[in-house]
């Protein structure tokens, strides 16, 4: 049997926790040593209280206990998006996580939706959407396994304190065998010949070696983007924001969902947790004044702030590669995008998920390298895709920012998409990448744009019985979503934060 490699991964925080729990989970002892390095005097950017559904994929694979995870995080349940104002000032739209009509109608739905609207018919495509009915109405029950029942066909996410979630991921890693070194480093040592990364050197005289580094620096991009050069491609043109002040307020109500509301220069977001509620606004600086953001954030807050806004200050795009030699970049070393659709804890997850099953031995395989690099670069641009679309697929005129958005030019790969749908409602379907046709259509829909057509085989059922069974369908959805409990009142039975007080009690 071949000597396990030594894996070294450089910073803490969700991206450092995630893989460090990830690899002493997944993968034998016998095959990797896994050790972090981190130092409690530079902190974390904390990125991530709202996620996606594929975190769950991630938490049971790595053998982690839902409700204690979300006691421990102050957590809730999460089952779409709600995005206000963000085609033209007065539009309200849920980005759900499930689908259009019912769950074995996925491709025809939404054709015999426009269908009937020519007919006449004034619901909104939301409306036949059990995610997001519930979400509007604050329920939730876990979805029912049994397909094609109207209340299975949907899926659910997490918001969470990132910070504790962190602690949460250490606990388990350094339980299963990782192992934690507090430092700063001082000096990374690169082989003469090859530039591989050979070991990090920390303030305190320790030398750390490994054949494999994860590079979970964070913005500094200290191993792939300093040591090894690897250049960055900025993506601000399309994505304009730059900044985004956050700022925690007293609890409030405890939807299932996030909220981003479309502002004057950039957008606002409100995330509802057990103990507290998340507040943002991303802007542009090239569209705004940073005064100006953070007096209309604490101006908007719906309830009492527990502190001052903080800013962040970042750069949408990615590293041109995110495994370059022997270092893998994950996280926020490797790219951003802004919180939009709550991508930055999936760009994690994905990483780490893609190199499990492409771990190398003690030398690096070039194809297993470029394999990475290739999957990863697919993941980037789906997601930049997907983000500008929100931003392009406006009409509002009321602000500079909004102007600029509406009247530039997409990528080319976008601009097909858009037009795809516009000529005849085809949405692209692809095996990779995060974003299903449901969520283009929300986004398409819910911004304004209405194909010129739909699809022939809608009309294989008379108008009569296509307007009665849409009806029926709504009617069911919204007679199952008043038999679910408040969202509120599933989270107190199933997975309650204690109160601090009580834990502080029993220390």
């Amino acid at each position: 049997m071949s000597e396990p490699i030594d894996i070294v991964i450089l910073g803490g925080g969700t991206a450092g926790w995630m893989a460090a729990t990830a690899l002493v989970s997944l993968i034998p002892p016998s095959r990797c040593r896994v050790r972090l390095v981190e130092s409690e005097e530079i902190g974390i950017v904390g990125v991530g209280e709202a996620t996606f559904p594929e975190i769950k994929n991630f938490n049971d694979a790595i053998g982690v206990d839902e409700a204690k995870m979300l006691r421990a995080t102050n957590g809730a349940f999460k089952l779409g998006i709600e995005f206000v104002d963000w085609g033209f000032k007065g539009s309200r739209y849920i980005h759900p996580f499930g689908v259009h009509g019912p769950a074995n109608m996925e491709h025809i739905f939404h054709h015999r939706w426009l269908r009937a609207r020519q007919l006449g018919l004034k619901s909104d495509i939301d409306e036949y959407s059990f995610a997001a009915q519930a979400a509007r109405n604050c329920r939730f029950e876990f979805p029912e396994t049994r397909r094609p029942a109207i209340n299975s066909a949907y899926t659910y996410a997490y918001h969470f304190d990132a910070n504790l979630y962190c602690l949460y991921l250490r606990g388990l890693a350094e339980q299963r065998g990782a192992v934690r070194t507090e430092g700063k480093v001082l000096e990374v040592i690169q082989d003469p010949e090859t530039g591989d990364i050979r070991s990090l050197v920390l303030e305190s005289g320790e030398t750390i070696s490994g054949d494999l580094f994860i590079d979970c620096s964070g913005f500094r991009s200290l191993l792939l983007g300093k040591t090894l050069g690897v250049e960055w491609e900025g993506w601000s043109k399309w994505l304009p924001c730059d900044r985004a002040f956050a700022v925690p307020s007293e609890r409030d109500e405890l939807s299932p969902y996030t909220r981003s509301t479309a502002v004057e220069a950039g957008w606002r977001w409100r995330i509802p947790l057990q103990h507290r509620t998340g507040n943002g606004y991303v802007f542009s600086s090239a569209f705004s004044d940073a005064d100006d953001a953070a007096d209309s954030l604490m101006r908007s807050l719906e309830t009492k702030a527990l502190g001052e806004p903080r800013m962040l200050k970042f750069q949408t795009g990615r590293r041109t590669v995110g495994w370059a030699k022997n270092c893998v970049a994950v996280g926020l070393a490797s790219g951003f995008f802004e919180p939009l659709e709550s991508t930055s804890i999936y760009l994690i997850q994905i990483a780490i998920m893609q190199l499990v099953p492409l771990l190398p031995g003690k030398s690096i395989d070039p194809v297993l390298r470029d394999e990475f690099n290739q999957l990863m670069d697919l993941q980037y641009e789906l997601i930049r895709d997907f983000l500008i679309l929100h931003y392009k697929l406006n009409t509002r005129e009321d602000a500079e920012i909004w102007r600029y958005c509406a009247a530039m030019d997409v990528p080319e790969s976008l601009a097909r998409k858009i037009e795809l749908f516009r000529r005849c409602a085809i949405i692209e379907r692809y095996r990779d990448g995060l974003f299903t046709p449901t969520s283009w259509l929300s986004v398409f829909i819910g911004q304004g744009l209405i194909p010129e057509t739909y699809n022939q085989l809608a009309d294989t059922i008379s108008e009569e019985e296509l307007i009665s069974r849409l009806d029926e369908f709504r009617t069911e959805i919204r007679d199952k979503v008043e038999e679910m409990r408040r969202h509120d009142r599933f989270i107190d039975r199933h997975c309650a934060a204690e109160p601090p007080l009580a834990a502080e009690a029993r220390l």
